[in-house]
């Protein structure tokens, strides 16, 4: 019998969809703009995979939203850790932190956590106060950003390495980073991450993620010959929309166009004009509202492969549906899709069943009408 350690942050990237970049420190401010919790419905995601070995688990979790609320629906057995969560909902850091001191202190064989990078930095702190950093941890990705290789792939894949755990299957355990962004400098589109220390995460094949890989992009011929065939697209189709994600890649398309860029956020170009910035998801819509004709484009995450789903939820299942999946101009350099060593590219919209629609191929622009065939799951 495995005894499996929950903790589900509530409040994890309830900023995304709303173009705040971050959760941390911005709860009342996502609310106000309509956000929608969502870290409890991608946890239930992954322990979907344990459904048919409930006899073979139990879990110690926390009250409420923490945790018990979804186990108890889901049938599992559960305990609980002895904290009081605040009157008015609002969970904290400091809630993370003892539940998982007290989960160590209870010897759980494997600490899960819903959340995003801060989350994995309130399990690290906790782990090392407690001298347990030798807890196998896995990360259940549901934040904004997701540069720490303590997650699986998507909610689903972290299920798998559960599921792989509790039929005895043999599952390597790996030394892996936890990474974190300053998120003030995050929302004027500075960059400034950090190692903070390292997780036993439990490995099987691909299901996990790499770290992120940081840096300025070297390859700016690639670039600019990516941007020089965009700017041609968008020539040839005036009346179309175009959404720029975020990303170096596609920086290099607004500084084509003279533009100014929001790094890490969305913008709007019609007729090779500025006519959104920074955009939320409700952002978004009202634009595909207002013009019929609507492509994005998007960048490869370097390291992890993923195209939607890390740093870009403004384009949600909804916006996605929107778009459709031919609507989509991935952009990417080839050494960027080579050093994925055979990793299939990624999409983690939040919506399963969009997911598995749009697996299959995809093509990538590689360079000036240059493109090349990727396997997206």
């Amino acid at each position: 019998m495995i005894t499996f350690g929950l903790i589900i942050n509530p409040l994890a990237g309830i900023g995304g969809a709303v173009g705040l970049k971050g959760s941390d420190g911005m709860a009342a401010e996502a609310f106000r703009r309509g956000a929608e919790k969502k870290a409890m419905q991608r946890s239930e995601q992954a322990l979907q995979c344990l459904l048919e070995q409930q006899h073979n688990c139990r879990f110690l979790s926390c009250p409420g939203e923490m945790g018990e609320q979804l186990l108890t629906a889901m049938g599992f057995s559960v305990s609980l850790v002895d904290i009081k969560l605040p009157s008015s909902g609002v969970t904290c850091a400091a809630d993370t932190r003892e539940a998982a001191r007290q989960m160590a202190d209870a010897g759980v064989d494997v600490l899960i956590f819903a959340g995003g990078d801060g989350t994995a930095r309130d399990i690290l702190q906790a782990l090392e106060q407690a001298g347990r950093s030798d807890i196998p941890v896995l990360g259940i990705p549901a934040g904004v950003k997701i540069h720490s290789a303590v997650y699986g792939v998507t909610p689903q894949a972290s299920g798998e390495v559960l599921r792989a755990l509790v039929s005895g299957k043999l599952v390597d355990i790996k030394e892996s980073e936890v990474r974190d962004l300053d998120e003030e400098a995050f929302r004027q589109d500075r960059v400034v991450a950090r190692h903070f220390g390292e997780l036993q995460v439990p490995q099987l094949g691909h299901f996990v993620q790499a770290v992120k890989q940081g840096g300025v992009e070297s390859e700016e011929l690639v670039l600019a010959d990516i941007a020089a065939y965009i700017r041609e697209m968008m020539e040839d189709d005036e009346d179309v929309l175009y959404l720029i994600g975020s990303g170096k890649t596609t920086q290099a398309v607004m500084q084509e166009l003279q533009l100014d860029n929001t790094l890490l956020g969305v913008d709007a170009v019609f007729q090779q004009q500025l006519v959104g910035q920074d955009l939320s998801e409700q952002g978004i819509l009202a634009l595909l509202d207002q013009y019929p004709r609507a492509r994005a484009v998007l960048s490869v995450m370097g390291g992890q492969g993923h195209i939607i789903g890390r740093g870009n939820q403004q384009f949600s299942p909804q916006v996605l549906k929107r778009l459709g999946k031919k609507n989509v101009c991935l952009i990417s350099s080839k050494s960027k899709l080579t050093a994925l060593a055979g990793r299939p590219l990624t999409i983690d919209s939040g919506d399963c069943q969009l997911d598995k629609q749009w697996s299959g191929t995809i093509q990538v622009i590689t360079g000036y009408r240059d493109q090349v065939v990727q396997n997206l799951r």
